[in-house]
């Protein structure tokens, strides 16, 4: 069904404060799952519904536990990851604008820190390198098996340019773990060759996969490297669980590492200087039936651009069902 972005932001921010957030953190919450949901991301609304995103009572405030100039740990103190990730990326970028270099990790968070590529913009439209890991409980498998030892562990990379920022936003799965929930809360099948069921059998079956694993997103070595790389940054390197294996650090974990090109170039040389290397991939020769090369991050502002235009998005029947329920408080 199609419906208003006003609209469904309204109801989104009816469907987030039922679960126990400050007005401010409500409206952070929002800012994330708006901003995939308005590009197509399955990092969206449908976070809401299933056993959703309820604030822990354990919660308290974020805190540094170890810092230097240029770096800080914090303790996300059981809030919800999209806050402390928030927090991560104001602290790296306050120290990136002193001293040039910003490093923050991030670990006993709980849930989502949500479309990764939102902080990594943030980052870049602000002149600087934003480069962002997020680990999430084991869900995908290592190439040769097919239990599960990595999370989806995303990673995002935003490079400012002359125009709109360039931005990689990548999980090493085959398909993200909500994006088999929203395949279920749609009744459509998953992708071939991405999960497999509890036996280790290939499966396109939402509720089968949400039994057994995901493929890393290559199906490769490759992409199981890249998940372990990941799985050590936002594990073992900032004291955040890892692997799901039992004290070996504290909930899920963020690194966000923000570098200013001045380090090295000048901003406006380095700006112009990635300009004139997208122009030159955009340009390239294109296969046939190829009408247009994109970069990391364009399809995305692509769909969000169009969708803000008309004023409306599309969004799943099922979906829109939950979480008028639980906006209605019907459901929690």
């Amino acid at each position: 069904m199609k419906i208003k972005i006003e609209d469904l932001t309204v109801l989104a921010h009816k469907a987030v404060k039922r679960f126990g957030y400050s007005d401010s953190e409500t409206q952070m919450i929002l800012d994330v799952l708006m901003y995939a949901q308005l590009r197509g991301n399955n990092q969206g609304l449908v976070k809401l519904i299933g056993k959703g995103i309820p604030r822990d009572p354990r919660a308290s405030n974020i805190r540094i536990i170890k810092e230097t100039p240029f770096s800080a740990l914090l303790d996300g103190a059981y809030n919800m990851a999209i806050i402390v990730a928030n927090r991560a990326v104001e602290i790296a970028l306050e120290k990136a604008r002193e001293h040039g270099l910003g490093i923050v990790g991030a670990n006993n968070t709980y849930s989502s820190s949500g479309a990764i590529g939102y902080y990594a913009r943030a980052i870049s439209e602000g002149g600087f390198i934003g480069c962002v890991f997020a680990s999430s409980p084991p869900r995908v498998c290592t190439h040769g098996s097919f239990e599960p030892v990595f999370g989806t562990n995303p990673l995002a990379i935003g490079v400012p340019t002359s125009g709109e920022p360039v931005v990689l936003d990548m999980a090493t799965a085959a398909i993200a773990n909500y994006g088999i929930l929203e395949a279920e809360t749609a009744g459509t099948s998953l992708p071939d060759g991405t999960t497999y069921d509890g036996n280790g059998m290939l499966t396109t079956s939402p509720s089968e996969a949400l039994q057994g694993a995901i493929r890393p997103f290559d199906r490769s070595y490759k992409g199981a490297g890249l998940a372990l790389m990941v799985e050590i940054l936002a594990g073992p390197l900032i004291g955040a669980r890892f692997s799901g294996l039992a004290n070996t650090g504290e909930g899920r974990g963020d690194l966000v590492l923000v570098i200013d090109p001045e380090l090295l170039t000048s901003l406006e040389t380095f700006r112009n200087q990635v300009s004139q290397l997208v122009d030159k991939v955009k340009s390239s020769k294109k296969l046939p039936g190829v009408d247009e090369i994109l970069v990391p991050g364009e399809r995305g502002d692509q769909v969000a651009n169009e969708r803000i235009r008309s004023g409306q998005l599309e969004i799943e029947d099922n979906l829109y069902g939950e979480l008028t329920k639980l906006a209605n408080g019907e459901k929690q």
